[in-house]
Order: C-alpha cells, then sequence, then structure tokens
C-alpha cells in the first residue's frame, strides 16, 4: 500500500480502452494470458507491443507479454516506453510521481532509475504529458498480472532521435532483472489491404534492424522502436514475430483501419 502523500497518476484510459472494473479487468486478462501458446525463443529482454483499445489489440498484446510467463519471477523493473498522443514534447518525457495507477492498484515508480536520466539533456519532466496518455498505461494492466509487484520507468517520446532513446535505454538496460516494453500501434486509418501491406514492410524493417528507414507513417511509435533497434542491434538480439494485424482483423471497419504488431527480442541461441 503506498505511504500517505504518495503522488499518484491516476488511470486515465480505464473504462474506455480497456475494463474498469478491476475485477472484469482481472478476468479478461487472465483468460487472455492462459491462450497465448508457450514461446520458443530465448530469455525475453525486450518486446515490442500495441497501445489500442483492448477490444482490437488485446490478443496481440497478450502475445507480447504472454512471453515473458516463464521469466516473470526474475522481473523487478519494466520500462515502459512510447509515443506522446496529446501534449507536444521535445526530448523524452519523465513523469514526478511516485506511482501509476490501474483499477488492479498501484505501481511504483523507481525513482533511482529516474534520477539516473536526469542528466541527458533530452530528458524532460512533464507529468502534464503523462496525465493524459494512454500509450503507456494500456500496458500496465498485463504486467501487473504477470508481474505482481515490481518498479515503473514510464518514458514518452516526443521530438527526439533514435540514437537519444538508445541512450536512455541502454542506462536502463539490464537483461537479468528488466523488461523494456516498447508501446506502438502500426499504420493508421488505411484501407484494410493498403494497410496490410504496409504493415508487413514495416514488420521487415523492424525484424531486419532498419531503424533509420521508419517513419511517423510505419508505427506511431516509430522512434521508441527504431531506439530499440539501435540498442538491440549493440547487444546482439534478435527479433522475433508474434503476431501481425490491423483492426478489420479484430472486429472493426475495414475502411479505415488501425495495424498491431508484437514482437519479442531475445539474445540468439
Amino acid at each position: 500500500m503506498a505511504q500517505q502523500g504518495t503522488r499518484v497518476r491516476p488511470p486515465a484510459v480505464a473504462g474506455r480502452f480497456y475494463p474498469g472494473n478491476p475485477q472484469r479487468l482481472r478476468d479478461e486478462l487472465a483468460r487472455l494470458i492462459a491462450d497465448v501458446p508457450g514461446y520458443a525463443g530465448g530469455r525475453v529482454e525486450a518486446l515490442i507491443a500495441p497501445h489500442a483499445p483492448y477490444i482490437y489489440s488485446r490478443k496481440l498484446a497478450a502475445a507480447a507479454f504472454g512471453a515473458v510467463c516463464e521469466i516473470a519471477a526474475s522481473i523487478t523493473r519494466v520500462v515502459v516506453i512510447g509515443p506522446e498522443h496529446y501534449v507536444a514534447l521535445r526530448g523524452i518525457a519523465v513523469a514526478t510521481v511516485d506511482a501509476f495507477e490501474t483499477p488492479i492498484g498501484r505501481v511504483a515508480l523507481d525513482r533511482d532509475a529516474i534520477a539516473g536520466l536526469a542528466d541527458l539533456p533530452f530528458l524532460v519532466e512533464a507529468d502534464a504529458a503523462h496525465a493524459p496518455e494512454h500509450a503507456l498505461e494500456v500496458e500496465l494492466p498485463f504486467l501487473q498480472m504477470l508481474l505482481g509487484e515490481f518498479e515503473l520507468v514510464p518514458l514518452l517520446v516526443g521530438d527526439a532521435a533514435p540514437g537519444q532513446v538508445a541512450q536512455a535505454l541502454a542506462r536502463l538496460w539490464d537483461a537479468t532483472q528488466t523488461l523494456m516494453v516498447i508501446s506502438s500501434d502500426l499504420s493508421h486509418y488505411h484501407d484494410y489491404e493498403t494497410a496490410r501491406r504496409l504493415d508487413a514492410a514495416t514488420a521487415a524493417l523492424i525484424e531486419r534492424g532498419e531503424w533509420a528507414q521508419l517513419g511517423s507513417g510505419d508505427a506511431c511509435g516509430f522512434l521508441p522502436i527504431a531506439g530499440l533497434l539501435v540498442e538491440a542491434a549493440r547487444r546482439g538480439l534478435k527479433s522475433q514475430r508474434l503476431a501481425l494485424c490491423n483492426s478489420g482483423d479484430t472486429g472493426g471497419a475495414r475502411a479505415q483501419v488501425v495495424g498491431y504488431g508484437a514482437w519479442t527480442f531475445a539474445a540468439s541461441r
């Protein structure tokens, strides 16, 4: 339980992007995770997961997070990094609060780890950007169900360079206790067949590590993804695609769709 005086970022999209009722949310996540097939790759150090409303993207998110089931007990810290959607930013934004809250409970921030980024010139404090943002929040219930207790480093990327993202990730990377979660959807508002073609091309770029070829039309979180690819290459990590589809496959209309993908990054065996 958080101590008196704890500064908390309350949930902004509970009841809209995912169930606001705690038991309903737990039940839905338990079913989703139970349906994920066993993961056959190496130890996952990072993953890419979508951040759309669960009604459209929940199975892909479950595929991504389900890949860490076997190592969940060893993970004590999670870095969740994604794009800002509501407040324009220069650089990468951290929050000054002590905890983020979802209907399942509170997740304490790793203030020591955040303090270790303070000398980076592109790092800014911006609670106003974090307050309405869904890109990080929607990942937390999955993490809470899988990991139980863990500390969080939430990062929002605005006008920044992939190398800056990679530098921040490198400061925080710990292959044994820390999980990197990159939050991103893929193409937006194309017709179904166009989206399938564009997202297949983006997936190929991700899997080849061609970060410099990614642009804003490929993924809303192209900068966090690009930064991950820079650091993953430096560490010799290999990507594995778990799922790729769009909202037209998951119940939405096909005239204008949003693309989703799920990947893990692990050391080559």
